[in-house]
């Protein structure tokens, strides 16, 4: 049984540090990637994968297709860490609009629900996020998610008009910040455990608050001490891994 690697002794490649024509990617590598909007993190997966020519390439979290930000792949012997940065804590700037409620808890969804948003202030938001959102909490999980369910994905299950009962989770709100608000816009910033649906929170955020929220935007900004800042999009990665190799 493959051991898995100490994340410390696993390169990683993103902006500053590429790897050269002598680099053994099989052996394990971490690399930073910042996931376009309307990009799967699987379709990121598959780019990679055909451009670094190893079978083995995993990511550690998914990100939805209308989010964007840090997603980090994992190739190699690497595979086998995944899970050590699955546990990291995960940092997000999310858009919440207030007013609406959508059937995927997101703007990808049909609007299920509106309610008024006009009472609602910054004072009322930090008191509630403080009173509610603070600390360890349980969360149920969206139906559309790719929780299972009697072997199926939730969201399979969603697609097809069906809603099972899902068990509230404990997960960790470690800080929240207003970074702005502009009614019925707001904009936070979030740092929370491993298993935290921010459209959950998009959707019990305006109900905690007497109307309704979904989550209208979405960017991770860090994957514990992994920035985005020091990562590459999928084609800029792609660029300058074929720019190493020809030469």
């Amino acid at each position: 049984m493959a051991i898995a690697l100490p994340l410390d002794e696993i390169p990683v490649f993103g902006k500053n540090n590429l790897p050269d024509k002598e680099t053994d990617l099989q052996a394990g590598a971490i690399f930073l990637l910042d996931k376009p909007l309307e990009w799967s993190s699987f379709d990121v997966v598959k780019f990679l994968r055909k451009r670094i020519r190893v079978k083995k390439v995993g990511h550690a979290g998914t990100l939805d297709p209308l989010a964007t930000g840090m997603l980090i792949l994992c190739c190699g012997k690497a595979t086998k860490s995944i899970s050590m940065i699955q546990d990291l804590h995960k940092v997000y700037t999310g858009e919440v609009t207030f007013g609406k409620a959508t059937t995927t808890y997101d703007a990808e969804g049909e609007v299920s629900e509106e309610a008024e948003w006009n009472h609602i202030t910054e004072e009322q938001i930090k008191q509630v996020l403080e009173d509610e959102f603070t600390g360890t909490v349980e969360q149920i999980p969206p139906m559309y998610s790719a929780l299972k369910y009697g072997g199926k994905k939730l969201y399979e299950l969603a697609r097809k008009g069906e809603e099972v009962v899902r068990l509230p989770r404990q997960i960790t709100f470690h800080k929240h910040e207003i970074l702005d608000f502009n009614p019925p816009k707001l904009t936070l910033r979030i740092t929370c455990s491993k298993g935290t649906y921010i459209r959950s929170l998009a959707r019990d955020l305006g109900e905690a608050l007497g109307s309704k929220g979904y989550l209208s935007g979405l960017e991770r900004t860090a994957i514990g001490h992994f920035l985005v800042e020091d990562s590459l999009t999928p084609h800029e990665m792609g660029d300058r891994l074929k720019e190493i190799w020809q030469n």
